[in-house]
């Protein structure tokens, strides 16, 4: 007779029960408990038998597990139980709760040690998770699980050492693990063991030839020897064989972007966001592509998203810090830097820019101090040894930077760390008389600088500068003159880069009546939509009008408030491309146009890291190309503009008597004259432009003439000449 029918549920039955999960028959287990608990629904054996029978059969077990620990509140096991199953539905302080209570009653737990450990990880508390472990290889010192996963605590504590020694101990047990094999290469790699740590890579991919992880760390390995494009193939390998997997992508896209390939590491950051959206770490990496590409909006925006996933995310805050700095928003860009700080105080990139922020408001020794804590920090801080060298003028004493600047490139870089290092040397060399080493520097950071911008397309450029001088001719100028703005307050500095545009609206902003604006990026869209527009004043004058008087009014929206200003100075050395059309939107707007020995010019550009100007920078054949252009564009608005719209300042003659040609440019703008112009280094306002040192710096006719020191290195652009 079975004994249940009798209204006593005996051990035997209990028994039985367990040995139908025990023996692959959880279904059936499952039907029996269900029928038992109609009569006998307070006893918790049975729901704990249920629970298990659910678990074997991948369905919800949580209410039976929750009602077993409820009723069995002093067995370990359930409460073990019940913390696998919350840790499924991703409640993970729940769960450790659980593992807590398991713990408390068994402290020798093995099951419940490990889950507790793994959870205190995910919920980003590795240093707790240490001793739970350690804990459960007390219990058993041959757990695979427990060293691997040790060994992973130690990792994201940065205890290198700790962790590969988890790893080692582990592969004794089990040489031929792939995981441990990828975890070890992992340890070693980030020790700086890397050939070790390829040797464990291959093995795992030879036991596990489709493991994606296992092709990603190979990747990882690669990139971190230098040989990205081997790294390339490893990480479309893991993508083959799981095309889900976002790390594999992140990876993929930070290679890509070392390489300039900037456009395709922004589509995969984008395809590792729509895999998972609440990643912080997607939204941080698509912004830096973003940035690569010039669009700041966007890059803005993703790292403000990233920051609302993750508050404490310092690589978001220095990101963001980065962009609000390209967009002027200098108080905004210091303010995310020191957020950046207040999380990683040691985070050597987050001192080095915060030095730069210094140098942008002129304050110099505080930069370099910096700059040098970066180093303290990390010697290896490419952009603190950078910034030492762009804002002070090097001398052959600088032994210690030199050394630490090249022992750097023996080290594999990533192509930007690497780009931006060569063109500090050139500047060590250049400023301290060695001129064939200065010029072999900044030739190869444009050689390599051509990996990550788009080629100069000269007969693209041509047709531009004709279709702007075609649709700027004399009979535009006329016609809008009827229409245009009457407003006097921009004033607009154009002239090729170098050529002294920067200097020029330094001395004009320290005027108490000028704002200095900086570069602000819009008539090159305001143009596009324009001319797109096929506005003609002679067949809809009215539309016409409107398209000049709306361009007006965007312009001045864009400008930074006045105040009690009378002007306020554009200096985007481009716009040279647009006086006419920038004189027909403000016909009583002052052009002044910057110029400078060609020679010179050009070879300012090529030892500048003008990285996103443009992709003629890095060529002397196309610098000399875009030079001609630029001569003749100007030469037409030379022979269109009326002589009170445009001021040409040669920028020899304006270092060689600074006040003369600083009353003229005064004059020039409508503006009384006031002493401070003169005093020009000593205004306190925020430049970021390359030329931010030799601004703050007396007016010194030094760099007149500079390219006689190189000229038997300037073949293409020898043929310039001033006009």
């Amino acid at each position: 007779m079975n004994e249940s029918r009798t209204g006593i549920l005996t051990p035997h039955v209990i028994g039985d029960l367990v040995s139908l999960v025990n023996d692959g028959r959880p279904r059936e287990a499952e039907y029996k408990v269900r029928a038992l608990l109609q009569a006998f629904p307070n006893v918790g054996m049975l729901w704990k038998i249920l629970g298990v029978a659910l678990l074997r059969q991948g369905g919800d077990a949580l209410q039976a597990l929750l009602r077993t620990a409820e009723l069995m509140p002093e067995d370990a096991e359930a409460h073990d139980n019940l913390g696998a199953a919350l840790t499924e539905r991703g409640q993970l302080a729940e769960a450790l709760a659980s593992w807590r209570r398991a713990l408390a009653i068994q402290p020798r737990h093995f099951d419940a040690l490990i889950g507790a450990a793994d959870a205190l990880r995910a919920l980003g508390r590795p240093q707790e998770s240490v001793a739970f472990y350690q804990r459960a290889l007390e219990v058993d010192p041959r757990s695979l699980e427990a060293h691997n996963n040790l060994g992973n605590a130690y990792l994201e504590l940065r205890r290198l050492d700790a962790a590969a020694g988890c790893y080692r101990r582990a592969l004794v047990m089990q040489p031929d693990d792939a995981v441990l094999l990828c975890n070890l290469g992992n340890a070693l790699r980030q020790l700086g063991s890397l050939e070790e740590a390829l040797t464990h890579g291959l093995r795992a991919i030879e036991l596990e030839p489709r493991s994606s992880v296992a092709h990603n760390n190979l990747g990882l390995i690669l990139a971190a020897q230098g040989s990205r494009e081997a790294a390339v193939a490893s990480y479309r390998q893991a993508l083959l064989l799981n095309p889900a997997d976002v790390e594999a992508l992140s990876n993929l896209g930070h290679v890509l972007r070392d390489l300039g390939q900037r456009r395709e590491a922004a589509a995969l950051y984008g395809k590792a966001l729509d895999l998972n959206p609440s990643r912080a770490e997607s939204h941080c990496n698509l912004g830096n592509a973003l940035f690569d590409l010039m669009r700041m909006d966007a890059a803005v925006e993703c790292y403000r998203h990233a920051l609302e996933l993750a508050p404490d995310h310092a690589a978001a805050h220095l990101s963001l810090s980065v962009a609000l700095r390209f967009q002027r928003r200098a108080d905004e860009a210091e303010a995310s830097c020191q957020a950046a700080l207040a999380i990683e105080p040691r985070h050597a990139e987050a001192l080095s820019f915060l030095g730069e922020l210094a140098a942008d408001r002129g304050r110099f020794a505080e930069a370099q101090a910096l700059f040098r804590r970066a180093l303290d920090v990390d010697p290896g801080c490419v952009f603190a040894y950078c910034g030492i060298a762009m804002h002070s003028k090097m001398a052959p004493t600088d032994v210690a930077w030199l050394g630490g600047a090249e022992a750097l490139l023996d080290k594999p870089l990533p192509l930007r760390s690497e780009i931006s290092l060569r063109y500090a040397l050139g500047k060590y060399h250049d400023d301290v008389g060695r001129y064939d080493l200065a010029f072999e520097q900044y030739r190869q950071a444009n050689e390599l600088s051509k990996r990550q911008e788009a080629s100069y397309d000269r007969a693209k450029f041509r047709e531009r500068v004709e279709r702007v001088m075609a649709r700027c001719d004399a009979t535009f100028i006329r016609q809008a003159a009827r229409y245009a703005s009457a407003s006097e307050l921009p004033v607009f500095i154009v002239g090729m880069p170098r050529s002294g545009t920067s200097l020029a609206e330094q001395i004009l902003a320290s005027h108490p009546a000028v704002v200095g604006a900086g570069e602000l990026r819009f008539w090159d869209a305001a143009f596009e939509k324009f001319d797109a527009a096929g506005r003609d004043p002679y067949i809809d004058g009215a539309d016409f009008a409107e398209g000049l008087r709306a361009t007006a009014r965007e312009y001045l929206a864009r400008l930074p408030a006045a105040g009690a200003a009378l002007r306020v100075v554009d200096k985007m050395p481009a716009n040279f491309l647009y006086m006419g059309f920038i004189h027909a939107v403000f016909p009583n707007a002052r052009i002044i146009h910057m110029q400078r020995h060609p020679i010179d010019t050009c070879l300012s550009i090529y030892f500048q890291n003008f990285a996103g100007m443009g992709p003629y920078a890095n060529d002397l054949q196309n610098l000399a190309h875009h030079h001609g252009e630029y001569q003749r564009v100007t030469a037409h608005w030379r022979a269109l503009l009326p002589a009170a719209a445009l001021l040409e300042i040669p920028y020899e003659a304006l270092v060689a008597d600074q006040e003369t040609w600083t009353r003229r440019m005064v004059e020039f703008v409508g503006l009384p004259w006031d002493p401070q112009c003169l005093d020009f280094h000593q205004t306190e306002r925020v430049v970021i432009t390359a030329s931010r040192w030799q601004v703050r710096q007396k007016i010194s006719t030094t760099s007149a003439g500079r390219w006689k020191n190189y000229a038997q290195f300037l073949g293409p652009l020898m043929s310039l000449e001033y006009q």
